[in-house]
C-alpha cells in the first residue's frame, strides 16, 4: 500500500508542443514551470498545445476575442484544428462566463456537433493548466492500462458483490430461458 501512495507524489511530466504564437504567455510559462519538456513550433495553429505522447491537443481561446471578431474567422480556424487533431479540446477562458459566453459556446457546439471537438470553459490559466495536463495524463498509457486494469476488477467485484447478480444465479436465469422456442 505504502508503493501505491509513492507512485501518486511522483510528478508527471511529458513532451509539449507549443504554438509560437503563445512563447510570451502565462500559459506557456506556467507548463515550464511544472518542468515539461516544451517545444515551440511555428507549424502548429496559432493558439494550441498539443501533448504529443498522449495524443490529445487543445485549442485556446478568449471568449471576448471570439465575440467581438466575425463569427468566420473563429469557426474556420476552429474547423481546421478538429481537422487536423483527432482529440480536440477548445479552451475557451472568460473570468466569468455569462449569457454571452454561453451563447458563443452553443454556437460553437452547433456548428461543430457530431465532430471529435470537445469544449472547455475555463475563467484563468491554472484552472485551463489543471484541465490540459489532468486530460493529457489520463490519456497517456501507463494511466489508460491503470485506469482500465481498475475498471475491470471494480466491475468483477461489483458482479461477484451483486444482490441482483447473486438472485439471477439462485433462479438459474440464462439465455435459455428467454427464449420462446
Amino acid at each position: 500500500m505504502a508503493d501505491s501512495g509513492r507512485k501518486d507524489k511522483i510528478k508527471w511530466t511529458t513532451t509539449i508542443i507549443i504554438s509560437s504564437s503563445l512563447k510570451n504567455y502565462e500559459v506557456a510559462t506556467a507548463l515550464e514551470n511544472q518542468n515539461h519538456k516544451i517545444r515551440y513550433s511555428d507549424s502548429v495553429e496559432n493558439g494550441s498545445i498539443i501533448f504529443s505522447l498522449s495524443g490529445v491537443a487543445f485549442l485556446l481561446m478568449d471568449s471576448k476575442a471570439c465575440i467581438t471578431s466575425a463569427e468566420e474567422v473563429f469557426l474556420v480556424k476552429i474547423e481546421k484544428f478538429i481537422n487536423t487533431h483527432q482529440n480536440s479540446f477548445l479552451v475557451l477562458s472568460a473570468a466569468l462566463h455569462g449569457p454571452e459566453e454561453w451563447k458563443l459556446m452553443f454556437k460553437i457546439q452547433q456548428r461543430f456537433l457530431g465532430s471529435n471537438l470537445r469544449i472547455l470553459p475555463v475563467h484563468n490559466t491554472v484552472n485551463a493548466i489543471n484541465l490540459m495536463c489532468t486530460i493529457a495524463k489520463i490519456n497517456s498509457k501507463p494511466y489508460t492500462d491503470s485506469i482500465c486494469y481498475r475498471m475491470r476488477i471494480t466491475k468483477s467485484y461489483i458482479i461477484e458483490k451483486s444482490p441482483v447478480w447473486k438472485t439471477l444465479q439462485k433462479i438459474k436465469l440464462s439465455s435459455d430461458s428467454f427464449n420462446s422456442n
